[in-house]
């Protein structure tokens, strides 16, 4: 029997992680999921924030989304998102302009859209930072 997963986590533009894996976390719809080798198969969504993955030389990898689909199947788990950022990538000053533009924009909105656009950069924005600072205390 297998004790790993093979794990992707792919973006739009590239794939951001390929390997095996012992444990996957991730910031599931209705809370953090935990993943290990043999898991149900499953399709869900997964709100914005990190993906942690415990590769199989016990190293932790940690990938920021901003939200996507997850599927399981027993030996494999595929995230998809938008946006994926790995943990070393991330990046303080560009997240906090981010987050200044997000801020702005909500001060300026004018319609409900504008309102509820602003308000979901600013969601995605603030886990980016949460997850930034999270890799960081882990170094």
């Amino acid at each position: 029997m297998a004790n790993t997963i093979h794990v992707d986590v792919v973006s739009a533009e590239e794939s951001i992680f390929s390997g095996e894996a012992k444990f996957v976390a991730l910031p599931g719809e209705a809370g953090e999921l935990g993943i290990y080798p043999r898991h149900t198969p499953l399709i869900t969504r997964i709100r914005p924030g990190a993906v942690r993955i415990e590769t199989a030389d016990g190293k932790e990898e940690f990938v920021f989304v901003a939200g996507g689909i997850l599927e399981v199947q027993p030996n494999a788990v595929t995230v998809l998102s938008d946006t994926a950022i790995r943990g070393k990538d991330l990046d303080d000053e560009k997240a906090n302009q981010a987050k200044a533009a997000a801020e702005e924009a909500l001060k300026n909105a004018k319609s409900d859209i504008d309102i509820a656009m602003a308000q979901s950069e600013l969601a995605v924005m603030a886990a980016q930072i949460a997850a930034l600072r999270k890799y960081r205390q882990k170094k």
